[in-house]
């Protein structure tokens, strides 16, 4: 009754009424949208899933059943903390490896965090490790690699890709990936933050941070790592990692260790979006545009520094300097283009938008 008595309310509401309800609810929609471009994006993987339980052990417990209570607890926490979280599965299902990195690259995430337990014939054997992609791989990581890219034989579209893609190949494992190399120190950095966590907090061994050829980190073009979060096979980490205390904690520490990676790369003063002033102009010198998304470092940019970068539609766009008076941002034009960018230009950016100047 109230829902049909609210329709008739609204079909006898003016014209006028009716348009100041819609600039609303379009108001309301473009901020929820702009909020959504603005918040860190951070694709949270739980490593195997469904027909794949995970690494083998004596004791029963199924690596899949850890990693998703771990990867649900850390997202939710970044999820209160105002954090935007894409789950390459929140539930007991199969995914594939391509599947997996396809997630992230396609939601253009700023990071990529896989979590995996680790196993060892050697009960004795206990700690944590975080991965990075790398080319540099000693025997030891590639076979913890080829172990976690054996999913690849469960996906039932491997016949038809092998030809391309053998999973456990030294080629395949190290070859090069420029935009995953492009992103590695601050791969390195996050991975660094998660192993300091589990050393101080937890008191976890800590094995430190590693490279190697993990199928799912050589395909994601952003910030990535895989964690080992510890030994199942360890009968006293076993049982912590089983444990909800120890899912709890563990997924506290890689949470802390997010908030200083994004405090690290100054990712709030870097957004654009944040100078929403209507009554400043800040303006830059735009260098390049173009589909991928580089890493603002100064070997990038032919030596300039004091870089940022929005995305706009399916291009990313490369700014060079920032002031309020255009006269200094003119001599940075000229510096710009007498460093090899011989099309740089000036633009401003006002109450979040921006225009061309020049």
């Amino acid at each position: 009754m109230t829902k049909v008595y609210l329709n008739s309310l609204f079909f006898n509401l003016s014209l006028t009424a009716k348009g100041i309800i819609m600039f609303f609810a379009l108001s309301l929609s473009n901020i929820n949208e702009l909020d959504s471009q603005n918040k860190f994006k951070v694709v949270i993987d739980a490593g195997h899933g469904g027909k794949d339980p995970g690494r083998p052990n004596q004791s029963g417990i199924k690596e899949k059943d850890i990693v998703l209570k771990i990867a649900l607890d850390l997202g939710k926490k970044l999820e209160n903390s105002g954090d935007e979280v894409i789950y390459t599965r929140d539930k007991d299902v199969f995914l594939t490896l391509r599947q997996r990195a396809k997630i992230a690259n396609d939601v253009d995430a700023d990071l990529f965090i896989s979590i995996h337990c680790n196993a060892f014939h050697n009960s004795s054997v206990h700690g944590s490790e975080t991965f990075v992609y790398g080319l540099h791989v000693s025997n030891a990581n590639f076979n913890i690699a080829k172990k976690e890219n054996e999913i690849i034989f469960l996906d039932d579209h491997y016949q038809m890709d092998k030809e391309n893609y053998s999973p456990t190949s030294t080629e395949s494992l190290i070859g090069t990936t420029l935009m995953q190399e492009e992103y590695l120190d601050q791969s390195i950095l996050l991975a660094s933050f998660v192993q300091e966590n589990f050393t101080k907090d937890l008191k976890i061994k800590n094995r430190g941070v590693k490279q190697s050829g993990f199928w799912v980190l050589h395909n994601t073009y952003m910030p990535s790592i895989l964690i080992e979060a510890g030994f199942m096979t360890n009968k006293k980490e076993g049982d912590y990692l089983n444990s909800k205390k120890g899912q709890a904690e563990i997924s506290n520490s890689i949470y802390k260790a997010i908030k200083k990676y994004k405090k690290a790369i100054n990712y709030y003063e870097n957004n654009i979006a944040q100078s929403q002033n209507s009554d400043i102009v800040i303006y830059k010198v735009q260098i390049a545009a173009g589909k991928r998304k580089l890493e603002l470092k100064s070997y990038n940019f032919k030596g300039l520094n004091d870089l940022t970068r929005i995305k706009q539609g399916s291009l990313y766009k490369y700014f060079y300097s920032s002031s309020k008076n255009l006269t200094d941002i003119k001599k940075k034009k000229k510096f710009a283009r007498r460093s090899g960018y011989p099309n740089a230009y000036i633009v401003g950016f006002k109450n979040g938008k921006l225009f061309e100047v020049d």
